[in-house]
Order: C-alpha cells, then structure tokens, then sequence
C-alpha cells in the first residue's frame, strides 16, 4: 500500500510494546531522538515508514505528531494500540476501526458547546475513509494466534467502525464507563491519545486513522486484562493490522 502523498507513511503507538512489533517488522536506516522520542525510519514492506512511541495521554500524542509533521511529512498517520471497550457488544480482541474520534473531556462551556475544539468549530474529527478502509481490511483477516487464543480471545475476531473517545483518564471502574456510555452513547472504545493525533493532523491537512484492538472491558478488571494482553497479544495484532494490503 501507498499512502497518499510522497512523503513516509508514520506510525503512533503510545507505548513500546505496542510499537516493538511494528519496529522489528521495518528495516530500520536511522533513529532519531527528537524531544526524548526515538523516531524509527526506514521501510515497512514496501513503502517509506517513520515509527515513534508518542507516550500516553493526549499532549504527549499531540506533541509528537507536531514533531513528525514538522521534521518527517509524512503522507499519512496511523495510530494503532490497545483501548478499553465503552460498547457492552465489543470483547477483548475485538478491533475498532475509528470513524470518528471525540475528546471526551473537552469542556470550554459556555464558551464553546461540550466537546468542541475551541476556533476550530467542530467536536469530532473524521478518520481518512480510504485509509481506514484498509485497516479494516487487513483487521478482518487477522487469525489470532494459540498465546492470543489462549487468554480467551476467539479464534474468530470481529472488527467494528465507528467512534473512538479520547480523553486523560484511565477508565477503571463501571460507573466510570457508564457515566461515559452517559455522555456519548455512540463510543464504541475509550483511550488516551488519538483523539490529540487526529487534532493535529486535522489542523495541517494530513491524512489520519486508528486502529484500536479492546484490551480490556474499561471495568474495574481492567488492570488485570491491560496488563497481560499488552504483553501477550499486541505485538501479533500489530502486525497484523499494519500489513495494509492493497
């Protein structure tokens, strides 16, 4: 897959070991640190890539995605990583193309509507289609691996599109995610960063998606389940749904 545009096609995560699969899947020219990130550039498959680990939270993913418009103009975005299920449909395992992403904690009332991102005039921001489509298209021939089965996600994942809310706060409780599913019944995940990815990128005209895989039910087990399908199935989702076929 191309991405449009001519410059390298970037990848997010906001933690290494969301990113280390998709580092060792490249063939990596150079790393260079700017701002305390280390920017992985060379080629995934066939096409030019930059990989970075953003950080959590939504000025540490706002920054960096600022650093690699500004130093690597890449041609597209695409944030991939875990997020917690705010839908009582979605399972662990299940991958959510975003549509459209929300900060769910943006609040400049009165001067600005709930949600909306002040002078910019709107409060959600839409994915790039063709691009998302291609997410989705290699989500959906994803075959979880025996280590992924095992922690009991289905042999068979299902893949969602739709919205995505981000926000500072790491969801833990279910009165937390009902006040959520309250605000913004629409949400299928709740994470930390993409909605800042999308922000910028909405703001200097660079195509952007989201590929989330549901690590956990944003519950008060969530600790639990993050911590080990983090270690155990991110890297093989990564993969995966990175491949972008044509």
């Amino acid at each position: 897959m191309t991405a449009a545009g001519i410059g390298p096609l970037a990848i997010i995560a906001a933690m290494p070991d969301e990113l280390a699969a998709v580092v060792g899947a490249m063939e990596v020219d150079e790393v260079v640190t700017i701002g305390g990130r280390a920017f992985h550039r060379g080629r995934h498959g066939d096409e030019a890539a930059v990989a970075v680990v953003s950080r959590i939270g939504k000025v540490a993913a706002a920054a960096t995605t600022a650093i690699l418009i500004d130093r690597f103009a890449p041609s597209a975005v695409v944030m991939t990583g875990l997020a917690g299920a705010v839908d009582a449909r979605l399972a662990i395992g299940d991958i959510v193309i975003a549509d459209r992403l929300v900060q769910h904690d943006l609040d400049a009332r009165p001067l600005f509507p709930r949600h909306e991102i002040p002078l910019l005039g709107i409060g959600e921001l839409r994915a790039d289609p063709a691009l998302s489509a291609r997410l989705a298209a290699a989500a959906a021939a994803f075959v979880p691996p025996a280590a992924v089965v095992a922690l009991g996600v289905p042999a068979t994942i299902r893949v969602w599109r739709g919205l995505v809310a981000s926000g500072d706060q790491f969801f833990a409780s279910p009165e937390a995610v009902a006040a959520l599913r309250a605000l913004l019944p629409d949400a299928l995940a709740v994470e930390m960063e993409s909605a800042a990815i999308a922000q910028v990128c909405f703001e200097h005209g660079v195509p952007f998606a989201v590929a989330r895989v549901i690590s956990d039910t944003a519950d008060h087990a969530a600790a639990l389940d993050f911590t080990r399908f983090l270690a155990v199935a991110c890297g093989a989702y990564a993969r995966a749904i990175l491949a972008l076929p044509d």
